[in-house]
């Protein structure tokens, strides 16, 4: 028999939400405007406040540098080079910057650069020719780096993550969901933290030129300290920004702006909404007991439910204001169970929400009932049958 058990004791009719588990609000348009691949982050949790096509795969462009920057980062932690490391400019990597259209940072042919000044150009001025320097220093060869950077975005969760190059230059097999992309910044965000103060550098002069970052956000918006830009004609105008207020972070992905001028306006916009309309609840930590289920034939008559990881209440006011919690499950659950046990869903719905189930745990084990209990179960449902 199906069991299901209103939760009203999870967040006082409201709702929970997973830091996996995208809000989707009936005002989606609203939220999103002009642009598309709406991602809205919490950066503490990990919570999707808001999902907007964020799970589908898409063209990131240079968006997709966070990846390549990610797997310098593990390199200089693990020591295998060191900032002060340096690597010669191929012929490569001097036509994609130099002699290109594209991003760079004026890097001479066959000239020898520090991994310091190089990352400096991949973060603050989107270098190719930095980034195509660092991967061949590193592994031999672009190519090689870029396998070991889908094999590390695979490790990390990041499914939907497909590289080409380190450059994020046109390739119909380069994507990543917004989601994913908000993933890989807010890790960068938090394992690498002296390294994530380069995003907020605000110009980068090397060979006598200077440059600009591209981010609209840094000195638009208060507390904006990252991350990155990206542009393609095929993917438009996007970024993937982030900001801290008053202990709070948040973090924004979105792609498909038509303009800088469409991707500044909208990067504000859409960061103002990350901190005044969207809430932010904890409801439970991992192990905490959110419920009981009936066990039939066991030393117990029910057993504890515990949430398998922390559940985070997010969304939009109003979204939350008509979600309501159950918790479902085959029963009663027959004996023995053991501790840990995933025996129960929690279930999340309401109006402009796409419905959530959480898995939930038996807290404790239970074993069989003595032969007595047993039996006398047995003559009941033979009289009587199931209840």
């Amino acid at each position: 028999m199906l069991h299901r058990a209103l939760g009203a004791f999870i967040l006082l009719a409201a709702l929970a939400v997973s830091p996996s588990a995208p809000a989707q609000s009936t005002a989606a348009q609203s939220v999103s405007g002009n642009v598309r691949h709406v991602a809205i982050m919490d950066g503490a949790s990990g919570a999707m406040l808001y999902c907007d096509e964020c799970d589908t795969p898409m063209p990131p462009a240079s968006m997709s540098k966070l990846m390549t920057v990610l797997m310098v980062a593990e390199r200089l932690a693990s020591g295998q080079i060191s900032m002060d490391t340096r690597f010669r400019v191929s012929e490569r990597a001097w036509r994609h910057g130099a002699v290109s259209d594209g991003s760079h940072m004026f890097l001479e042919l066959n000239s020898e650069v520090s991994v310091r000044e190089l990352l400096a150009g991949v973060i603050v001025v989107s270098a190719n020719d930095a980034c195509i320097v660092l991967a061949e220093g590193i592994s031999g060869s672009e190519e090689a780096f870029v396998a070991a950077m889908n094999r590390r975005a695979q490790e990390m969760g990041l499914s939907t993550a497909r590289f080409r190059n380190t450059t994020g230059l046109p390739d119909p097999d380069h994507v990543i969901s917004a989601a994913d992309l908000a993933r890989l910044a807010q890790f960068l965000i938090r394992e690498f933290p002296e390294l994530y103060q380069l995003y907020s550098q605000r110009t980068l002069t090397y060979n006598n030129r200077t440059q600009e970052n591209r981010n609209p956000l840094l000195g638009a918006f208060a507390g904006a300290d990252g991350v990155k830009t990206g542009h393609t004609s095929v993917s438009g105008y996007g970024l993937v920004g982030s900001a801290e207020l008053d202990g709070r972070r948040r973090i924004i992905v979105f792609n498909g702006a038509r303009t800088m001028a469409e991707r500044r306006s909208e990067a504000v916009r859409l960061m103002r909404a990350a901190f005044h309309d969207f809430a932010l609840t904890r409801v439970a930590g991992a192990g905490d007991q959110v419920g009981e289920a009936e066990v039939r034939l066991g030393g117990r008559r029910t057993v504890p439910l515990v949430a398998q990881g922390d559940i985070i209440v997010g969304g939009t006011r109003a979204v939350q204001s008509g979600l309501r919690a159950s918790i479902v499950y085959e029963g009663p659950l027959q004996s023995p169970i053991r501790e840990g046990d995933v025996v129960a869903q929690l279930v999340i719905e309401g109006p402009g929400f796409e419905t959530q189930s959480f898995p939930l745990a038996a807290g404790r084990k239970i074993g069989r009932a003595n032969w007595f209990s047993r039996a006398f179960e047995g003559l009941r449902l033979t009289l009587l049958g199931p209840s």
